[in-house]
């Protein structure tokens, strides 16, 4: 049996993290596992847990502006323990700098600014997965 692929989406927003599972899981329907988690301490949490299951997580979306830790540091983190996993960013409000950084040093796939299109964010995705 094929190994069970996940994408996970962090936000301090639930309405976001709603929205974000729906719009994946109506275009990708059942080839991923949506996780969600409304903060980098709880993202960080869902992936130890993820991989106990063997579950492999192949993009964390996350949102910049949260409380603790922000993130660009969360996806730094993400980066340096688990090179593998790709990285999106969405966010309404990124610091420019904190996004240059992550794409430069941080390998950051793609940044989407909200409010989003769902054919923005399909594409957008898609290209990463692909890539």
């Amino acid at each position: 049996m094929d190994q069970k692929k996940a994408i996970l989406c962090v936000d301090d927003e639930p309405m976001i993290l709603f929205v974000l599972k729906k719009q994946l899981k109506g275009f990708f329907g059942n080839e991923f596992v949506y996780e969600s988690a409304q903060s980098a301490s709880e993202a960080m949490e869902v992936i130890a847990e993820l991989e106990k299951e063997g579950v492999e997580i192949v993009l964390v979306i996350s949102d910049w502006l949260m409380p603790g830790m922000k993130g660009d540091e969360f996806l730094a983190w993400v980066n340096q323990n688990h090179p593998k996993m790709k990285t999106v960013m969405i966010s309404g409000q990124a610091d420019p700098d904190a996004v240059e950084r992550l794409q430069s040093e941080c390998n950051l796939q793609a940044f989407i600014l909200k409010p989003w299109t769902s054919n923005e964010l399909i594409h957008t995705i898609k290209k990463c997965l692909e890539g």
